[in-house]
């Protein structure tokens, strides 16, 4: 039989690359976004598409009772993929853009997570894989909101790997370093539209540089980033291992950085990143 997944975000980057590859590899991907009009392109491609935002519990219950009443009530997999970055230094974020953060980031992925639970219980099996970043490893500055988002999510599914000891749930934790996607353009229109008008001037010269850089990665950049199929690779190692690790670290960067969090004192650490960024 054909192993399913549900896999939230998959209207561009990570999520798209990874539906194909596993599409293409035998599974039954339900491959969910948030816009209708993303839905409509995902079917177009052949993939059997699922409306879903992870914010909305009445979008999370419609959608897995859809795949449910398709796969006679099982679902195999959850890669929790969906999020955004919301860049600004944390005394310029309100709390709702605080909110806004979380909710996608962290709030959604323990929604669906929590609606999956008993189906995968009453199965006897399944593979939840959260795709979380280096950056809830290790923190670098004017992304507060998402460092902080990324780190509760991997507090969350740590405690989730713990509890599900001895049964046959397993839980893997996905940190990437730098992939080529949409998510530091996307960030820049959030920028844009959050704090671009109503920054305290404290940062002006830190957010004139991430204009210029950080929003707007060079070829240089781009080339030193991996590819999101380098993401649906540690996914596959999730799903198919026959004991998946806790953690898969994405690209050079990622394994360094990982690496100088265990050895390296706060400060020692802190100056690293100065220089990296």
């Amino acid at each position: 039989m054909q192993p399913s997944i549900l896999i939230t975000g998959t209207s561009s980057g990570i999520g798209l690359a990874t539906a194909n590859i596993l599409k293409q590899r035998g599974y039954r991907v339900f491959a969910s976004a948030r816009k209708a009009a993303d839905v409509e392109k995902l079917k177009m491609a052949g993939f059997e598409a699922i409306q879903l935002d992870v914010n909305d519990d009445a979008s999370i219950n419609q959608a897995l009772t859809q795949i449910l009443a398709l796969t006679n009530g099982t679902l195999d997999a959850l890669f929790n993929n969906a999020g955004f970055l919301q860049a600004g230094a944390v005394e310029d974020l309100s709390r709702d853009i605080d909110k806004a953060q979380f909710e996608t980031n962290f709030f959604g992925p323990m929604a669906l997570t929590r609606r999956v639970l008993p189906i995968m219980r009453k199965q006897g099996h399944g593979r939840i894989i959260q795709n979380s970043s280096i950056l809830g490893i290790v923190t670098i500055p004017y992304c507060g909101a998402y460092n902080a988002s990324k780190f509760a999510l991997e507090g969350y599914s740590n405690t989730l790997r713990q509890e599900l000891r001895g049964t046959h749930i397993h839980v893997s934790i996905i940190n990437p370093g730098p992939i080529q996607s949409a998510l530091r353009e996307n960030a820049y229109q959030h920028y844009e539209n959050t704090l671009a008008r109503e920054q305290s001037g404290w940062h002006h010269a830190a957010y004139e540089k991430m204009k210029e850089s950080y929003f707007k990665p060079s070829k240089l950049d781009r080339a030193r980033s991996e590819g999101p199929e380098a993401v649906a690779k540690k996914v596959i190692q999730a799903l198919e291992s026959k004991r998946p690790k806790a953690h898969y670290y994405v690209g050079t960067p990622a394994h360094i950085l990982a690496v100088f969090r265990r050895i390296l004192p706060d400060s020692l650490l802190d100056w690293v990143v100065s220089k990296v960024r």
